[in-house]
This record gives C-alpha cells, structure tokens and sequence, in this order.
C-alpha cells in the first residue's frame, strides 16, 4: 500500500499498448485505469470485457470542434471517479515505481509533470532533435511547462467546468491545463519515439509551432528573433557556429542525461530551425492521429478530415 489518495489515470489511445498493461499492473485498491479511445471500432475497444474493474475502455466518439486528445481528455475527465488525477500517453515505457513516483511528487510539490525526451526515427526528426531537447525538454524544465504525457494534479487544481468546456473547443491538452494550473516539472525524463516518416515529422512540428503560437505568442516572437539573428550569425561564421552551437546542446544533452548521436546535427538543426519555423507558420493545417485540423485561434478549430 503507497498510502497515496486514490488516482484515476487518463490515458488516451486507440490500440492496446505496452503502457495500458504497465499502467495497469501498478493500481492500487481505489485506483482505476481510464482507457480512452475514439470509437468502438477501434482496436483497443475490444479488450475491454478482458480487463480487470480497475480499468475500463471508454469510447470518447468523434471530436468536433477540438482535436481527438483534447475529446479523449475530456470525456476521461468527466468519467474519473477520483479527485487525483493522472494524464499519460502511450508511447513511453512506464517503469514499475512510475505511478508511486508521481504522487509522491504531488505530496511534495503540488501539480506535478515529467520531461519528454523526443527520439527520432527518420532523417527530419533526427535533425530536429537537438531543437526538441533544448525546447521541448530543456525548456520546459525550466519554465515548469506541463508535458500531458505524464502529469499529477487533483480537481480542486483547476476550475473544472471551465476546463472541460475549453477541451472541448481546442488542440492542445496540456498547453490548455497549464492556463489553468501552476505545474513543478522534476527533473526525470521519459523517451518519446517521434516520427517514422518525413511527413510525420513535419506535421509534428507544424503542430508544436502552433501549439505555442497560440498559448505563448512572446515566446514565439522571441524564439523566432533569436533563432534568426543566431542563424545569421552562424553562418557567417560556420566554424564558431559549428563548435557553440555543440558546446550549447550539448549542455543541455548533458544536463538531462540524453546520450544521443544527433548532437552531433546541433549546427545544421540550429540553421534549420528559421525555414522550419517559417514553414510551420505558413501551413494552414495539420495532420494529427489521422485527421487533419485547421486551428485558427485558440478556441477556433475545424476538423477537416
């Protein structure tokens, strides 16, 4: 017994994965398993007569209005039965001690998230990792960002109503929590596996760019500014820009424990990053989970497909 309140985890997916059955194995009495999918033809939804009464396999239906993520979120919200709220994702190992190990952070620290490490799988996501560890995870840390792959806080941390309705009308679902919650981010990372193909890459990218654009529009300027004026630079002089920009990743490689190859690209990702900047901010739409979004605001979002 972890002598923790009991804990509803949301974890949204289609498939029945690794992190359902590790997931499930670390309940404890009063804590339940919320599996939270699109429809009942989906792959997952046909294991749900196999599991214990600790979990359950939930079809959230079609989003309209806000991406899959944010519906699943949602419609896992409304069905916890606890006040202790965990979200997660499917695509990371979930250790033995991971579910002890987030709500002792709640004791200590209140709202509570871990740190993506992003690991690429095609020529795109390679190059882009450096970007990803100093944004995506460096960052993060550092601005106490929550990451909605693995996050603690309870119902009385949030207007519930207000973030529900908010889900419901938008993309992203951590970066909509966060308006709503002050999170710690701890310093324990968890491997993400990000890409497979070019494309997938790209419409990641377009999403993480839109994703901050529309809940931190001055730290897109910023990013876009610095970035600029250092690709400049780098260029004009490519022998420093090689050696700082590997000195700088590195850093913060190794601030984080990842031991990556691709710090190796920290030079041509740094001069990357203005033209897939632009790019991203051109694009008028995405592909996220097998629909694509046009996301015009905040609060303003077409499912197209």
């Amino acid at each position: 017994m972890s002598g923790y309140p009991p804990t509803s985890v949301i974890l949204p997916t289609v498939e029945w994965a690794d992190a359902c059955a590790e997931v499930l194995d670390q309940l404890e009495p009063g804590d339940e398993l919320l599996i939270i999918c699109d429809n009942r033809s989906d792959p997952v939804y046909d294991r749900r007569d196999d599991l214990p009464v600790t979990a359950r396999v939930i079809a959230a239906g079609e989003p309209e209005g806000c991406s899959g993520k944010a519906n699943a979120i949602a419609t896992g919200m409304e069905a916890a039965g606890n006040d202790r709220i965990i979200w997660t994702d499917d695509d990371f190992h979930h250790p033995p001690d991971w579910l002890t190990t987030l709500n002792a952070d709640y004791e200590r620290h209140g709202p509570t998230s871990e740190l993506p490490v992003f690991i690429g799988n095609d020529p795109l996501s390679y190059l882009v990792e450096p970007l990803y560890a100093y944004t995506g995870t460096g960052m993060v840390y550092a601005a106490d960002v929550a990451w909605g792959g693995a996050l603690v806080f309870e119902r009385d941390d949030v207007n519930g109503k207000a973030l529900l309705r908010d889900l419901r009308r938008t993309v992203s679902d951590d970066g909509t929590l966060a308006e709503y919650v002050d999170f710690t981010a701890v310093k324990r990372t968890r491997r993400v596996e990000i890409g497979g193909t070019i494309r997938e890459s790209l419409e990641r990218h377009v999403r993480f760019t839109k994703l901050v654009r529309h809940h931190d529009r001055d730290a897109m300027i910023a990013a876009a500014v610095v970035g600029t004026l250092v690709s400049v630079a780098y260029l004009l002089y490519p022998l420093a820009g090689l050696v700082l920009s590997t000195l700088c990743y590195g850093a913060v490689y190794a601030a984080f424990g990842i031991r990556r190859w691709t710090v190796l690209l920290s030079y041509p990702a740094t001069i990357a990053q203005v033209p897939l900047l632009a790019y991203a901010l051109a694009r008028r739409t995405f592909v996220w989970g097998g629909r694509r979004y046009r996301w015009r605001s905040m609060f303003d979002v077409e499912v197209l497909e």
